[in-house]
């Protein structure tokens, strides 16, 4: 019979955020007290951030495969076929915690982390975006965790030389406590030329190289799996301290690697550090792993095993090399500056051995480790339903000039340039279509050929908020329709579920309804899930944040000289809309900042619908016909016809219909539409409507303000003054 745990270790699971019958199941799998090396192994691993406890039966949802999907969930990253024999890697992740506690290392490694789940693919990174939810514009600490976020992304994208092209950047006071940045990366490879990281055989060698270990970041995996309170920013020992430059350096040796043919597996050390590629890598390939700690290269004296373990230190990787090559690689980290040491071997015992000075300071099963941690089927709670709005629900603006220019300053909807005139956008030459450049997503020549790759990152926390089924399929279908406006194929997604405590019904409920929603929407529209991350306990003090299940969305141009953006267009054309405009203004923009509610059931997303006009306009892009394309989101036909006049430079005259109210038809955020200027609008019309698609001329391109006769007509200054002038206004001192 087992011992009974001490009350000293049990104490000490607790504050590696355990639960007293996690403690206990770990007890009865060693049959044993664990000691404190095992202790904090375990709680790593069993953390949400490593295991997805509570979220891993709802995410067998995701349909995961495709014409196009070499890998899926499961790996480093996605991989999706792009045609030549030539593979995209992808991956999204969250740095929401660390980014709050110390905003400028939280980002940067945020960055610095996300890059190396690609490349450890075989991928050279080409793109980064970044999706970014920050608090109150007025709370006390907004300015500057947008400064230091802002500068960490620049700071360490810039200094690696991959451009940050894309992305999204939303205020409410739902982050206040809570900010989020999630990092997204998009790399190239071979598609013959994937790693893995599943250790293929025992007796093979474990090699370390990178950057050295310290003691930062230790036990950052259990943070990120926890809530936040007052004493929070107490915990800056557990955000890691990257080095671009070391980065640039890693990359480079690892692609060497590689090409080289030494490497049998490899897993970069992110989350948990040599902890879980450690574990990954054996547990993956049904081996075991020894480890001699006194090997690894260490940045700081006396330096324990349970520090060594668990740091989360940046820019380390792990590879088992195959027999013999261990040579090769020492020549190849040479020569790109970086330590090195073969800390190990993986063996035959499916156990983790760990010495230390000569002793033993962990052996235990790898099986409970990997593929045996807590799986939760957690209560939940369906969220109550909003009501519909119709229009009458809704005031129409009592100074329409005043609300567009009300609704273009609007923290969401005003320009960010100030921030990404601080991202190096252009490095390497392949950037197509960026922030800066009036495209609905970022568009990467895949180089040497007339390929490109579109990028686009989506979702509306609003719609979530008030809907968590439709908001969970408006996401999708936005990435989705964001890409087909460009003219691309869309392949695959990859997705960050933020969300606040899956241990409260009400928060879990949230959960279980948006994976359904995309679920559903990655399925009727061939969007397949190939990689993502989960980052729950977003909240603090018990104040959860806005559900933000957000997706990073990856298409195909086949040839980028046929792609559209929404600037461009020229006087003498005319506006056309397709799809079906109802004046769906619950849960809308117009609604929060012109009414000053936040309240009605967002609009519907009627998945067939969407896909047969987006297929409509991709194919109407692919013959060379449409040119000038936007797609309808937040701020509905007005925003999208005063985001396209400024884009372009030119006046619109807007057309309003006859049977939806001025204000419905203006603001509503109904979906499945594209706005598009034309020279021919009657062919275009009987196009649409030959394939089923509704299409309407809504106005003319002239003169030089946004007007709709007998309502308004705002000048393209005064339009672009309140568009341009919120962010510099907001961070002023901190710019």
């Amino acid at each position: 019979m087992s011992a009974a745990p001490s009350k000293t270790m049990a104490q000490k699971a607790a504050e590696f955020g355990l639960k007293p019958e996690e403690y206990e199941l770990i007890v009865k799998r060693l049959d044993r007290e664990p000691n404190l090396v095992e202790l904090g192994v375990f709680s790593v691993m069993w953390s949400e951030h490593c295991s997805y406890k509570s979220s891993r039966k709802h995410l067998g949802k995701f349909p995961t495969k495709g014409p196009r999907v070499i890998q899926g969930p499961g790996e480093n990253a996605g991989v999706i076929d792009i045609d030549d024999g030539q593979a995209c890697v992808f991956k999204m992740e969250s740095h929401n915690h660390p980014s709050y506690i110390e905003p400028y290392q939280g980002a940067a490694t945020g960055v610095g982390g996300i890059m190396r789940d690609v490349f450890t693919m075989g991928a050279r990174p080409v793109a980064l975006l970044n999706a970014l939810r920050f608090g109150d514009p007025s709370h006390p600490k907004t300015k500057r965790l947008v400064s230091g976020v802002v500068s960490g992304i620049g700071g360490y994208g810039n200094c690696v030389g991959v451009p940050t092209v894309a992305g999204e950047t939303n205020f409410h006071r739902g982050y206040d406590g809570n900010i989020l940045v999630n990092a997204m990366c998009v790399g190239l490879a071979d598609a013959d030329k994937i790693f893995y990281s599943a250790a293929p055989a025992p007796g093979l060698p474990v090699v370390y190289f990178g950057s050295k270990t310290g003691r930062d970041g230790i036990h950052g995996a259990t943070m990120a799996s926890q809530e936040f309170d007052d004493a929070s920013e107490e915990k800056r020992p557990t955000v890691q301290v990257g080095d671009p430059f070391a980065e640039k350096l890693l990359i480079e040796a690892t692609l060497e690697l590689m090409a080289s043919g030494a490497v049998a597996a490899i897993q970069d050390m992110g989350a948990a550090g040599l902890t879980s590629s450690s574990v990954e890598m054996a547990g993956k390939g049904g081996v075991g792993i020894e480890l001699d700690l006194d090997a690894v290269p260490q940045r700081e004296e006396g330096m324990s095993a349970y520090e060594m373990m668990l740091s989360e230190s940046q820019e380390r990787m792990l590879a088992i090399l195959k027999p013999g090559r261990e040579a090769d690689g020492q020549r190849i980290f040479e020569k790109w500056g970086l330590d090195a040491a073969t800390i190990g071997w993986t063996t035959e015992t499916g156990r983790m051995v760990l010495k230390h000075k000569g002793e033993v300071v962990c052996d235990v099963p790898l099986a409970p480790l990997f593929d045996d941690a807590p799986l939760y089927d957690r209560p939940w709670v369906a969220p109550q339903p909003q009501p519909r709005l119709s229009p009458a629900d809704v005031p129409a603006p009592s100074d329409w000039n005043e609300a567009l220019l009300k609704l273009m300053r609007a923290p969401d909807m005003a320009s960010k340039r100030w921030i990404w005139e601080q991202y190096d956008r252009h490095v390497m030459a392949d950037t197509l279509e960026d922030s800066a450049t009036g495209a609905d997503g970022g568009i990467i020549r895949v180089h040497g050929t007339r390929k490109a790759l579109a990028v686009t990152s989506d979702v509306t926390p609003r719609y979530v908020q008030n809907d968590p089924y439709e908001g969970g399929k408006q996401a999708v279908a936005e990435a989705w329709r964001n890409l087909t406006a460009v003219g691309a194929e869309p392949i695959a997604i990859t997705d960050n579920l933020n969300f606040g405590n899956p241990e409260r019904p009400e928060i879990m409920g949230q959960i279980v309804r948006a994976i359904d929603g995309m679920a559903e929407a990655c399925r009727e529209l061939d969007f397949p899930v190939v990689s993502g991350n989960v980052s729950l306990y977003n909240e603090t003090n018990g104040a959860a944040i806005p559900p933000t299940p957000t997706v990073g969305g990856v298409g195909l141009l086949r040839d980028y000289a046929k792609r559209a953006r929404f600037s461009g267009a020229k006087v003498g054309q005319s506006l056309v809309l397709l799809g079906e405009t109802r004046g769906e203004l619950g849960a809308s923009m117009y609604l929060r900042e012109i009414v000053g509610r936040e309240d009605g059931a967002p609009p519907p997303v009627d998945l067939g619908v969407e896909r047969r006009n987006g297929e409509f306009v991709r194919r109407e892009i692919e013959a060379g016909r449409l040119t000038v394309v936007h797609d309808l989101a937040d701020g509905g036909l007005a925003a999208a016809a005063i985001e396209l006049a400024l884009a372009s430079k030119v006046g619109v005259q807007l057309r309003l219909a006859d049977d939806v109210p001025a204000h419905a038809f203006l603001f509503g955020e109904d979906q499945a539409r594209y706005l598009i200027a034309v020279d021919d609008a009657q062919s275009l019309v009987a196009a649409a409507e030959a394939a089923s698609v509704p299409a309407a001329v809504v106005g003319q391109i002239s003169g030089e303000s946004v007007a709709a006769p007998g309502l308004f007509e705002v000048s393209c200054g005064q339009l672009e003054q309140a568009w341009e002038g919120w962010m510099p206004a907001l961070m002023g001192d901190a710019a």
